[in-house]
Formats: C-alpha cells, sequence, structure tokens
C-alpha cells in the first residue's frame, strides 16, 4: 500500500467503527469544556467525569469560580491530581476571562495558549469541540498509533501533530482525532495489546512494531 492508499484505509475504517464520536468530556459549553480538559491533565476522562458535577454545581461559570478560593476549588478536584496546579490555574484563567473577554471563553489559539494552565493541546480541544475550528490535539494514544501505524517518528507530540495534519485532510480533524482516541482505547492499548482485534495495526502498522509485538506474543 502507498501512504495515501493507508491513510485512506484508516479514515475508512475509523468511519466504518464510529460514525458517530462522543466527545469524552461531559460538558454544556466552551467554559466547563476548558475547565473539564484542563484537569483531565495526566488524568483519565473517567476520573474527570466523576468529579465535574461536584464542581459544576457551585460554579459552571467564571464569574461562580472566582467566588471560591484556590484552595476551595483544590479540595473539590484533589481526586484528578496535580490539584495545587490546576486549582490555581482555574482561579487565574477565571479571572482573566472576566476581565479581559466579559466572562467568554475566547475562540483564539493564542488567547487560549497565554491563560493560567492552559496548553497548546487544551486549546486544541476547546476550539475544536467547542468552536468547530480545525485543529489536531495530539494526546497519548493519537501519539502512540500514530507511531504503530508508520504515520510519525514517535519522537514528541509536537512532530506527530505536524505528521496528522499533513496527512489528514484538514476537514476531518476534529472527527478524526476523537476517532483514533476512541479506536486506541478499545483497540490498540499501550498495555494488554491484542493485534488480532487490532485491524488497522495488523493491516498497515509499522513492520518494526509487529516483529516486536510478534516477538512478546513467541516468549508467553
Amino acid at each position: 500500500m502507498t501512504k495515501q492508499e493507508k491513510v485512506n484505509f484508516v479514515i475508512d475504517t475509523l468511519n466504518r467503527l464510529y460514525p458517530q464520536v462522543p466527545i469524552p468530556l461531559a460538558h454544556k459549553d466552551p467554559y466547563t469544556l476548558l475547565i473539564a480538559v484542563l484537569l483531565s491533565a495526566q488524568s483519565t476522562d473517567v476520573r474527570v467525569n466523576q468529579i465535574t458535577p461536584l464542581l459544576f454545581e457551585i460554579a459552571d461559570n467564571p464569574y461562580d469560580m472566582v467566588k471560591l478560593t484556590v484552595e476551595e476549588i483544590r479540595e473539590i478536584i484533589k481526586p484528578v491530581g496535580l490539584s495545587p496546579m490546576k486549582s490555581k490555574g482555574i482561579h487565574g484563567l477565571s479571572e482573566i476571562l472576566i476581565e479581559k473577554y466579559n466572562g467568554q471563553v475566547p475562540a483564539d489559539f493564542e488567547a487560549l495558549e497565554a491563560l493560567p494552565a492552559v496548553g497548546h493541546k487544551t486549546a486544541s480541544v476547546v476550539m475544536s469541540q467547542a468552536f468547530n475550528i480545525p485543529a489536531f490535539p495530539v494526546d497519548t494514544h493519537i501519539h502512540r498509533l500514530m507511531y504503530r501505524w508508520g504515520f510519525s517518528n514517535g519522537k514528541n507530540v509536537v512532530q506527530t501533530e505536524k505528521d496528522a495534519k499533513r496527512l489528514f485532510p484538514k476537514d476531518l480533524w476534529n472527527t478524526l482525532h476523537l476517532q483514533i482516541i476512541w479506536y486506541g482505547r478499545q483497540y490498540s492499548p499501550a498495555r494488554g495489546w491484542d493485534l488480532e482485534k487490532d485491524i488497522i495495526t495488523k493491516t498497515i502498522g509499522r513492520k518494526s512494531v509487529i516483529k516486536e509485538y510478534l516477538k512478546k506474543v513467541d516468549k508467553r
């Protein structure tokens, strides 16, 4: 298969498996999505979805959030980890949204990335999922699969994002990055990986990755 045929195979397979793609983090607007994504750093979506209802019941907008102290926010979000940094970020960005943006989340990469505790990946998720502006946020699943499929060298997420944007059509980015995340979780996880179930990697995967996998299976 040529590189383009491989790309087409991935797109077709993902569309067949995930015709409708749910957004993993529960939210109701750009602000609650921004907070949920910020909380998801080095945590799981399941854990975040357990905590956000408790937080949003008290404060689901920046005006109510700044009424809480950093300590009060921290107490609620403790189970998701990194709570000292995240609680400061949530309080700080809420203040900035009120001061600079009338309490609204800006639909702008630069403005988002300037907010406390908001990195490029968080900004990309908000841009794509809240505002439907093309972006390709790279998480651990996408980074792993782009390498397994031979689409990126796996050196870092910056390179992986560049490669994904170069290979996949821009109008598919917002749907595709979610499809790859779901596929990675269900068919191509980091642990407990079964190549037989992973139809994409089995068909187009990097030869060295498949060889390494088979070597480990033989040793069992």
